[in-house]
């Protein structure tokens, strides 16, 4: 008989110990946004719900935001950054193929020889990073994970597209995630449906633009950079179909009821998908509601923990409290959890 080969020690509950976020120090209000697409504020709060939004200064890099946010999450968590085993950065806006970003968020954290890697899953980013941090813990990997959600999709916009541009926005979320008493992160609930990709996408690959960029040279005139575009109403009847489920199928496998929901936290999307989902799922009327969107935007993959970071630091929830958490977005795909929200550093 050969030798076995080891095992590694699982740990049975696991929880975010800590949150902290970053939110770029310029607000962008919708009357800068009007002219440019056309339209007005009330057009735009009518559409979307959103004010307001931040956009991301020169100086406030993905790296910056991310190291910002994670110092935040680490100090709420009692954590140090040499007890972190792995990184794992979401983003989607990221202007650069590689390296990724979780090493030099890692190093620049005071970590030394840490796991670190990035996940491209758009607007589920968060909760699918959340996810394979839940898995590492649990089967032993790693004690104490931090999982950043971060974009600067201000780059990625057409300033006079009428669909995108008053929508996204930046910022970034981090949490520390580790062993826990009692269960603080509920089964995922996911999916994805590939066949809509083009419900959210960069309407040309870099490819394709470097292609354009010789060809125009070659001919003395311009080039058009990519952009991200949606088709917001495919987004928003796809969330109307896929969503409850994957609410309702989160709450079911943490063994829980919608009675047992505390607080509400889908991704900041859309204030009519926001309303529709909190109606037909039937939250107890004393249940929070996430609506940071009105003053963020869509931060896609730093709504989630941005969003956390609202509710708790404007003291309409507190750590402790149990909420369920969608997020969904660009692949289409979605992942949710049932959470126990964490702590966050004192202003």
């Amino acid at each position: 008989m050969t030798a076995p080969i080891a095992t590694l020690q699982s740990v049975e509950h696991t929880a975010i110990l800590g949150l902290g976020v970053y939110r770029p120090e310029r607000l962008v209000p919708n009357s800068e946004i009007v002219d440019a697409i056309d339209s007005s504020d009330e057009w735009i709060q009518t559409r979307s719900g959103i004010k307001a939004r931040r956009f991301a200064g020169e100086d406030e890099s993905i790296i910056g935001m991310s190291v910002a946010a994670s110092k935040d999450a680490l100090a709420a968590s009692g954590i140090t950054a040499d007890q972190i085993g792995a990184v794992i950065v979401s983003t989607s806006s990221r202007l650069v193929l590689g390296p990724a970003a979780g090493p030099q968020v890692a190093t620049l954290l005071g970590m030394a020889d840490t796991a670190g890697f990035d996940v491209g899953a758009g607007c589920s980013g968060f909760c699918y990073g959340l996810t394979i941090a839940n898995g590492l813990i649990r089967g032993g990997t790693a004690k104490y994970v931090l999982v950043v959600g971060v974009e600067r999709l201000s780059d990625l916009l057409d300033r006079a597209d009428r669909t995108t541009a008053f929508i996204f926005a930046d910022g970034a979320g981090a949490a520390v995630v580790g062993p826990s008493d009692v269960e603080g992160i509920g089964p995922v609930s996911w999916g994805s449906d590939g066949s809509q990709w083009e419900a959210i996408w960069q309407d040309k690959d870099f490819g394709t633009y470097f292609d354009e960029v010789a060809a125009a040279e070659a001919a003395g005139t311009t080039s058009v950079r990519p952009y991200i575009r949606m088709q917001g109403t495919k987004v928003f009847r796809w969330a109307a179909t896929f969503l409850e489920q994957a609410c309702r199928s989160a709450v079911d496998r943490a063994g829980l009821t919608m009675d047992d929901i505390d607080v509400f936290i889908p991704h900041q999307a859309n204030l009519r998908i926001t309303q529709a989902l909190t109606r037909v799922l039937k939250l107890r009327e004393d249940c929070v509601v996430a609506k940071d969107i009105v003053e963020t935007g869509n931060t896609s993959a730093a709504s989630i923990p941005l969003a956390i970071e609202e509710v708790l630091r404007s003291g309409q929830a507190k750590p402790g409290d149990v909420a369920l958490v969608m997020a969904f977005g660009a692949g289409l795909a979605y992942a949710g959890h049932v959470l126990r929200l964490p702590k966050i550093t004192a202003e």
